[in-house]
């Protein structure tokens, strides 16, 4: 039995996989609740998850979710927006401090569901806040679309913030158990 259980232990191990996409916020201005949090207030792009799982059309459980600012004393509730496909760029916006738009109603069929952040905490380092199994909506299921094994996203603060830094590091990371 101790065999057995060890085994099972390394198999969990090794089937969870960690993506950490990082993105320097533009943040030039105060973010209004529902603000969308990107590179660029131009042509932002969404957060792509790329190899979240090992195969193409395959299937996972995000069993834990970490977001991480650069910026102390930061507050917010964030929330990312996931998708099996890139959200429709004439829908969905992607430009940092825009009015976020997700779920945009051509982006329904991609939409995989929301990690909904609790408001960031920090202790003298990074702003933080973390998801884990028991967590509204955790753990969240998907299949990756077929001949995909990426994920993308649309990071929204769902609170104002005003002590936001222009190029602060935001960085949500996944982590996946395939099957």
């Amino acid at each position: 039995m101790f065999k057995s259980i060890l085994e099972v232990l390394r198999q969990l191990v090794l089937a969870t996989t960690k993506v950490s996409i990082s993105k320097a916020l533009v943040a030039a201005g105060d973010y209004a609740a529902e603000d969308v949090m990107s590179e660029s207030t131009t042509v932002g792009t969404p957060w792509v998850f790329a190899n979240i799982v090992r195969n193409a059309g395959g299937v996972g459980v995000i069993t834990k979710a970490i977001a991480l600012c650069s910026t102390t004393a930061l507050t917010p509730r964030i929330t990312v927006y996931l998708f099996t496909k890139s959200p429709n760029v004439l829908g969905a916006a992607f430009q940092d401090n825009a009015a976020n738009t997700a779920v945009y109603s051509v982006d329904r069929d991609g939409y995989v569901g929301r990690l909904d952040f609790s408001a960031m905490q920090d202790l003298g380092g990074n702003s933080e806040s973390m998801l884990v199994p028991g967590d509204i909506g955790m753990p969240l299921e998907f299949k990756c679309a077929p001949g995909e094994n990426t994920l993308w996203g649309i990071a929204v603060t769902r609170d104002a913030i005003t002590g936001e830094a222009a190029g602060m590091i935001l960085q949500v990371s996944l982590l996946v158990r395939e099957g």
